[in-house]
């Protein structure tokens, strides 16, 4: 992955995604003893980040190939799906997604609401098999939901406005499932800036990446029910983002449940925003402590807001 191909990402989509807002917390500031920014991805016309890498990959192939017959297949715990099945939709492909049956509603419905064929599977790790098998088959072309050169572009592209919006940042608090977006934040940040470090967020029900660097290669794992659903699953053995997020990034944080729950919680009753489990782990990260020292001045995705309303009602 090169720093150049996130700077053309950033102009093959841009007036397709919105170039999200970088707010200032005083709620996590205070917290953190820091200045924290949150980076809105959840205001993304299908509410989370994938809708980057979606369009960079999807737009990416019609400008080199023109084809518009070949049909699209992808894996997804749901956002991805679903900015797949928007990308797709606009520029008239065919698509296939298989999701976990126990994905959020929220998620699964939009999917199928925009054209795509969904296909149900046990859990994530059974629907990245499928997908990769139907790819395989030639029947259609597998675009990985984090593995994919163009996917992870797309998401660096991040990067390239969190430092744009604020150049002098300390530290950059992503939250981390397949390692797709970490992956292209890390590489725009590494290209523009020395002094900031970015590090990762898993879920201690679902932390392939904390095993697999401390084994020191991609390993698998028992994977547990957790709210950050985006963010749960084992890796693909031959995802590219394993080496990318060993030599970028810092360090990975983990946290549980309880406070997951209380970054969904709080960032509605203090902030006025909607955040899946995923999509507040890295304000979990905050309210958790321990980040690294000297960090002044912090930037937080929030990554996505596809959750069920009667999760949330629960959680608040």
């Amino acid at each position: 992955m090169a720093f150049d191909n996130i700077r053309d990402a950033a102009g093959r989509i841009e007036g397709r995604v919105l170039r999200t807002p970088l707010r200032h917390s005083a709620w996590l500031s205070s917290i953190a003893g820091a200045d924290v920014f949150l980076k809105l991805e959840s205001l993304q016309p299908t509410f989370s980040y994938k809708v980057r890498g979606a369009f960079n990959a999807v737009l990416k192939r019609l400008e080199e190939t023109g084809d518009r017959a070949t049909p699209l297949v992808t894996a997804s715990a749901g956002n991805h799906g679903r900015a797949m099945a928007y990308a797709a939709k606009q520029a008239g492909l065919p698509l296939t997604v298989y999701a976990p049956d126990h994905a959020p509603r929220t998620k699964l419905d939009a999917i199928g609401e925009l054209g795509a064929e969904l296909r149900p599977c046990r859990d994530y790790d059974e629907a990245e098999l499928r997908a990769k098998e139907h790819g395989a088959s030639g029947r259609a072309l597998f675009i990985s939901p984090y593995s994919h050169p163009d996917v992870i572009a797309g998401a660096g592209t991040i990067g390239l406005e969190l430092l744009e919006d604020q150049p002098d940042l300390d530290l950059v608090i992503v939250p981390i499932g397949g390692g797709g977006l970490i992956s292209g934040i890390a590489t725009a940040v590494r290209g523009l800036s020395t002094r900031t470090a970015v590090i990762g967020v898993e879920v201690e029900a679902s932390s392939p990446f904390t095993h697999g660097l401390a084994a020191g290669h991609i390993v698998t794992i028992d994977v547990g029910r957790t709210l950050a659903d985006g963010l749960s699953g084992n890796l693909d053995p031959d995802t590219i983002t394993f080496d990318i997020v060993r030599s970028l990034v810092a360090s990975i944080m983990l946290v549980d449940e309880t406070r997951l729950a209380e970054a969904v919680s709080g960032l509605v009753r203090v902030e006025r925003l909607i955040a899946e489990g995923a999509g507040a782990a890295a304000t979990a990260a905050i309210l958790n402590g321990g980040l690294p020292a000297g960090s002044r001045k912090i930037a937080a995705i929030v990554s996505g807001a596809n959750i069920d309303p009667e999760k949330l009602k629960a959680l608040i």
